[in-house]
């Protein structure tokens, strides 16, 4: 699993004119899912995306995390972290899982990111999404669960 944060003041997503999700200050998690992800995976991104120390401290240095400062999760299904650009002018996109797959694997990280007792809010597995964001930095960062 591939996951793209960012730290944000909001972000919202919209679908089809139909506003779905939005948050206040916190992160946007941009989802990838590869072949073979499980469980593990998704519990190894949560217990790091979440107690990542990347918002500001009064030291003005990333301090804390965003367990520490209570904010909430935006997560959003991107199959394109594992689109392939070496050859050629279009992506390869087959490193990235099925969709029966990763929509069973997305449905789990949403409910186990939930469990984590943070706000969570998502996208629309599969659908054409409109994605809004205010970076505060920016700061982003790729977290991967395997190497």
């Amino acid at each position: 699993m591939r996951a793209l944060i960012q730290r944000v003041k909001k972000a919202s997503v919209t679908v089809d004119g139909r506003h779905i999700s939005e948050i206040g200050r916190g992160i946007l998690i941009l989802l990838g899912i590869t072949h073979g992800d499980g469980e593990k995976d998704v519990n190894y991104l949560i217990e790091k995306i979440t107690n990542l120390r990347i918002f500001e401290g009064e030291n003005g240095k990333p301090d804390l995390s965003v367990r520490d400062t209570k904010g909430e999760i935006l997560l959003v299904s991107q199959f394109t972290l594992y689109g392939d650009c070496n050859k050629g002018r279009r992506p390869d996109f087959t490193a990235a899982a099925p969709t029966d797959e990763a929509r069973d694997m997305f449905a789990l990280s949403c409910r186990l990111f939930r469990e984590c007792g943070l706000p969570v809010k998502t996208g629309e597995f599969q659908a054409h999404m409109d994605v809004e964001s205010i970076n505060d930095g920016p700061f982003t960062l790729m977290v991967e669960s395997k190497k």
